[in-house]
């Protein structure tokens, strides 16, 4: 797909995308002011006291990171947090408390953290800060009220039996200073007998306050104490608006893109002149704008509105018309289409009334005996037409009071009274108030459209038709949902396809060809109806048409003044004299 292609989809659809963004993100933010916002808190804790050890052993360290995840598990589990209610007083259990609370171990240290969340943000500190006291109060290292006071007495040990130990070292000192300076044998007798008596109390002093610092010791590596408390939280960690509406923006815009591209993908209709030419294999001949109207004969533009954009499109298809067959004049063509609904009678309607409009006398002919309406188009009745010549019925006088004319679904199908033969044409042909185009209506309906627009006497028509008329323009049923166009382009020289830009499908396009080209049928090419200006470059033709009419002010081709160009004649086999090539003089 060009990036053209992508361009025109995005401009088709960019209502979509803005409405789809705009509510995803107006639901973002009326769900994120009416939310209550949460604050969350976090208790930091410390498993040992290896910390206070300025050479910890590695093992220490590692027996350390193992507790620190045990605890973890532990500040989740029921006794901690049933403690945790009860001292707080929460008017919850602790099952309801436990979504409110997170633990995690901080990696690579003997550090552990407790989050717990709330609308409130003091009680938010205030749970964290309980479970993290009740982590401690549980902890297997916590002493006894008997063991703490042994511990607060060997605390009050401690200096005393320091400062001993320093004393009898300072003595030892002095008793070694006395001991150098002794002059008798006696005297050095008695203060060596002295220090060795301090010394051994020295001693004693000494394993004292060793096992005093080992019992303190004791369990120091499954220690919990606090290190960083909770702090009361100021903004709330839910809502965030901001991020809300960022992530419903992109998703809305993610979404309505998506479902752009499949919409696009499951769209079978065409988009573009190019693709419609690749299908076909044939020429764009015009791209007709949508005509307003409440009925058919206001649609008539040709006609009604000489001058404007829509009737300078239509004359652009009769010029691409005449120059697509050089070689091969075309003199009877079948438009038709795909599907029904697609505008293909008024297309023949406004064609012929242009080719009228240029100088050449033309036949128009509504073949279509399914859903005939060109005798609406037109205000005339259909008592008489197509079906009345082919059975041999002889013609009344036609009146061009449609208002008194039957119903073309509900005329009764006529019984052929000379079969083989016909009489002239001209008493079923009706004049349509255009100078230089008459109308054949299809008459009354007949049970099996398909056999008779393939008879034998069908043919007849048409080489009968040719005779009086420069061009000659049918109106059949669609190609693909009935057979009657294939069967009927099977006598023409070419056909033209009609084809609605918003409805026609690709495979109705391709469905067309190949039943056309079945037969051996000659595509002129194609007809884009009721094409979106804003939307497709094809448009342009008619907008430039009418510029370039209204610029040079030409009024020949639209007043039907009866200066046929003889280029035109001459590509429509036609001489210069009214004379057809094989000497028919034209009516």
């Amino acid at each position: 797909m060009e990036l053209l292609q992508y361009i025109n989809i995005f401009r088709k659809w960019i209502w979509l995308i803005i409405l789809s963004t705009t509510l995803a993100a107006g639901s973002s933010l009326i769900a994120s002011m009416l939310a209550v916002p949460v604050y969350q808190t976090t208790t930091t804790l410390i498993v040992s006291q290896i910390i206070n050890n300025p050479n910890p052993a590695a093992n220490d360290i590692f027996a350390s990171q193992q507790l620190a995840q045990t605890y973890v598990q532990l500040a989740t589990k029921e006794p901690i947090l049933n403690a945790t209610v009860t001292a707080l007083g929460l008017q919850m259990d602790w099952a309801s408390l436990r979504p409110q609370v997170s633990a995690f171990p901080i990696a690579g240290t003997q550090l552990m953290a407790i989050s717990a969340i709330d609308t409130n943000p003091l009680r938010a500190k205030a749970i964290a800060d309980e479970i993290a006291r009740q982590m401690i109060l549980q902890s297997p290292t916590t002493p006894s009220a008997d063991a703490q006071a042994r511990l607060d007495f060997i605390r009050t040990q401690l200096p005393i039996l320091e400062k001993e130990i320093q004393d009898g070292n300072k003595h030892i000192k002095d008793l070694d200073q006395q001991i150098a300076s002794a002059t008798s044998a006696h005297q050095i007798q008695d203060l060596q007998a002295q220090e060795q008596g301090v010394q051994s109390q020295l001693n004693q002093w000494q394993n004292t306050y060793a096992g005093l610092v080992g019992s303190l010791q004791q369990g120091g590596l499954n220690y919990i104490s606090v290190v960083e408390p909770a702090a009361v939280p100021t903004v709330p960690v839910s809502p965030r608006t901001t991020l809300n509406l960022v992530l419903a923006v992109a998703v809305g815009l993610s979404l309505s893109i998506g479902a752009v591209l499949l919409l696009e993908y499951l769209d079978d209709t065409i988009r573009s002149p190019g693709e419609v030419r690749a299908l076909l294999n044939a020429p764009i001949l015009a791209a007709i704008g949508r005509i307003s109207g409440s009925n058919y004969a206001e649609k008539l533009v040709a006609d009604r509105e000489p001058r404007s954009p829509l009737t300078e499109a239509y004359r652009a298809l009769r010029t691409n018309l005449q120059f697509s067959s050089l070689d091969n004049p075309v003199r009877t063509i079948v438009v038709t289409s795909a599907g029904p609904s697609e505008g293909k009678s008024l297309t023949a309607s406004n064609l012929a009334v242009v080719l009228a409009q240029a100088g050449l006398s033309v036949m128009l002919v509504d073949a279509d005996l399914r859903r005939p309406v060109l005798h609406k188009i037109f205000g005339l009745n259909n008592n008489i037409g197509l079906t009345t010549w082919l059975v041999g019925q002889s013609a009344e006088p036609a009146t061009a009071n449609a208002a008194t004319a039957p119903a073309a679904g509900g005329s009764r199908w006529l019984e052929p009274s000379a079969p083989g033969k016909s009489g002239p044409l001209e008493p079923f042909i009706q004049a349509t108030g255009i100078s230089r185009l008459r109308l054949m209506t299809s008459g009354p309906l007949p049970p099996n459209p398909a056999e008779v627009l393939g008879s034998a006497r069908m043919h007849q028509f048409l080489e009968e038709i040719n005779q009086i008329a420069d061009i000659v323009v049918l109106d059949s049923p669609p190609c693909v949902t009935v057979t009657d166009a294939v069967v009927l382009s099977r006598w023409v020289d070419g056909v033209i396809l009609v084809m609605d830009q918003k409805n026609t499908s690709r495979q109705g396009i391709q469905r067309a060809r190949e039943n056309l080209q079945a037969v051996g049928a000659k595509i002129l090419g194609a007809v884009i109806n009721r094409i979106d200006p804003r939307g497709s470059s094809g448009y342009y033709y008619a907008s430039y048409y009418s510029t370039y009419y209204y610029q040079n002010g030409s009024k020949e081709a639209a007043s039907g003044n009866g200066k046929s160009p003889s280029g035109l004649r001459k590509l429509l086999g036609r001489g210069k004299n009214g004379k057809a090539a094989n000497g028919t003089s034209e009516h």
